[in-house]
C-alpha cells in the first residue's frame, strides 16, 4: 500500500508535533516546516501527495505560500488550518486554491477523514496510461522507443522515451526538476541533472520544426511542455 507523503507547515511547535505524530501513526509520511517560506523551498524540492498549511507563519503566511504552490501545481490538494476564524478569511483561502479550512481547534479525526477525501478525489484525476501519443507531424510508440512518419523513424533511449512521457502525460504544466530526476531516476543527483540536460537538448532539436511545441526552461524551477 503507498504511503501518501503530506508537507505539513506549522510554526507552533507543540501542536506540529502532536499533529505530525498522529498522522504519522495513520500511515502518512510527513514532512514538517516551521514556517512558510521554508515549506516553499521544500515542495519546490520534493513530490507531495497533499499540503496542509497553518496561514499565521513568520516569512511567509499560509495564503502566500497557497498562492505560490497553486502556481506550480494547480491540483494537489490544499487544507488550511487556521486559528482565523472570520468568514472572509475562509473565503479568502479557499478562493486561493484550498480544497478546505479547518478550524483550530480541530479534531485530528476530522483531519484524517478530509485528508482520505482529497486523497482519493485527486488519485481518481491520475490518466490512464497511454501507449501511442500523436506529437505534431509524429506518433510517439512508449513500448519500442520511437517516433515515426509514413517517411521517418527516430529511435529514442529508454531514458529519453521516459522523459518524452511524462511531458506528454503533463503537458503545459509545470514540472519541478527534481520531480523529473526522482521520476527517471529515482534520486534527485547532481549527475543525473545533466543527463537531464542532454536528453532535453535532444528532445528540442527533434521537435524544432514542430510549431505550438516547445519544452520552456523555467529557471530555477523545472520546465513546461508547451502544446
Amino acid at each position: 500500500m503507498k504511503q501518501f507523503k503530506i508537507l505539513y507547515t506549522e510554526d507552533d511547535e507543540t501542536l506540529a508535533f502532536l499533529t505530525k505524530d498522529n498522522l504519522e501513526q495513520n500511515n502518512y509520511e510527513v514532512i514538517h516546516c516551521c514556517d512558510g517560506q521554508l515549506g516553499l523551498e521544500t515542495f519546490k524540492k520534493e513530490n507531495f501527495d497533499i499540503c496542509i498549511f497553518d496561514i499565521m507563519m513568520p516569512k511567509m503566511d499560509g495564503f502566500e505560500l497557497a498562492t505560490e504552490v497553486r502556481k506550480l501545481n494547480t491540483d494537489i490538494p490544499i487544507i488550511f488550518l487556521s486559528a482565523k476564524t472570520l468568514k472572509e478569511d475562509r473565503i479568502k483561502g479557499l478562493r486561493l486554491g484550498a480544497d478546505d479550512y479547518l478550524v483550530k481547534p480541530f479534531s485530528i479525526e476530522e483531519l484524517l477523514l478530509k485528508i482520505e477525501i482529497f486523497l482519493k478525489r485527486s488519485q481518481k484525476n491520475i490518466p490512464m496510461e497511454k501507449s501511442v501519443y500523436e506529437i505534431g507531424k509524429y506518433q510517439f510508440d512508449t513500448n519500442n522507443f520511437i517516433l515515426f512518419n509514413e517517411t521517418e523513424k527516430i529511435s529514442l533511449t529508454q531514458r529519453e522515451a521516459e522523459l518524452l512521457k511524462l511531458f506528454l502525460d503533463n503537458k503545459n504544466s509545470v514540472l519541478k526538476r527534481e520531480q523529473i530526476l526522482t521520476s527517471l531516476w529515482g534520486t534527485d543527483d547532481y549527475f543525473m541533472g545533466r543527463s537531464l540536460d542532454v536528453f532535453i537538448s535532444r528532445l528540442r532539436k527533434i521537435l524544432v520544426n514542430e510549431k505550438g511545441i516547445s519544452i520552456e526552461n523555467l529557471h530555477g524551477i523545472g520546465f513546461r511542455f508547451t502544446v
